[in-house]
């Protein structure tokens, strides 16, 4: 049976903590399960086009040494949700720290927006998330103890540009999480959000590219460089831990400094 950690534990140790991480199969995801399996926490990893045995997401992991379970679902399928929730009760351990990190994006004026990618997005960015931050969530304050952690984005503070319903979702993130911090934070329960600023994966390959849109994002970028996934990824170990004991419905910047310029 998963117990509280002790308070003498090391701060940062996960050792024996089982996350749940979504969108495990590459960029932001792929870093912070390799980061959280580096602290000692073994991993159940769900994307959508997870391969059957976990792929590189799985020799990361066991890599460091920590056990991997591939679950390949997608997200924006409701009826996928219920059943990566099926399969975690077959599980012998409870989830102590869930990873809501799956995402998507569609880029469209807002005038031309279709309802129907503004309901897929919707789904996976919000609404899913909410189901599993619920269904873990009270398992989590039955324990009186756990960590949520949502990602969020610079979006959840800027409206940007062709990317309304994304928008809209991220700015519903940073609020769900404040709303399940209230409700939790007295029974042991962390929820928190990561706020990733320009990070290199393949989503920004095309701006990386641009010379001249790469050259105005690093001048607004106070540590003049683009940030790496494993800058998520050590933010997360320490949503995670019990360094964080103390942080509740908190959207984290890891921006190098672009909201403060």
């Amino acid at each position: 049976m998963n117990l509280v950690p002790p308070r003498n534990a090391a701060p940062f140790d996960l050792t024996g903590r089982l996350a749940l991480v979504t969108g495990v199969r590459r960029g932001i995801g792929l870093a912070i399960a390799e980061a959280l399996a580096s602290a000692g926490a073994d991993i159940v990893g769900v994307s959508k086009e997870l391969e059957p045995d976990g792929g590189e997401a799985r020799e990361r992991v066991t890599a460091v040494g920590r056990q991997f379970q591939p679950i390949a679902a997608d997200l924006g399928d409701r009826e996928a949700v219920w059943r990566v929730l099926g399969r975690l009760d077959e599980f012998e351990r409870p989830i102590d720290i869930l990873v809501n990190n799956a995402g998507t994006i569609w880029r469209e004026p807002g005038v031309a927006h279709s309802l129907e990618q503004w309901d897929r997005v919707l789904e996976v960015n919000l609404t899913s998330q909410f189901l599993l931050a619920q269904a873990l969530g009270e398992q989590m304050v039955g324990r009186k103890y756990g960590k949520i952690i949502f990602t969020a984005s610079m979006l959840s503070f800027q409206g940007g540009i062709n990317v309304a319903s994304y928008t809209a979702s991220k700015h519903g993130v940073a609020g769900l999480t404040k709303a399940f911090a209230n409700e939790w934070a007295a029974s042991g329960v962390n929820v928190n959000a990561i706020a990733p600023g320009y990070i290199a994966t393949d989503n920004t390959q095309a701006l990386r590219d641009d010379p001249v849109r790469s050259q105005a994002i690093l001048e607004r970028i106070p540590a003049a460089r683009w940030g790496s996934p494993e800058d998520i990824g050590w933010a997360a170990v320490f949503l995670a831990s019990r360094a964080s004991d103390y942080v509740n419905g908190a959207v984290v910047a890891v921006d190098g400094g672009w909201l403060g310029r």
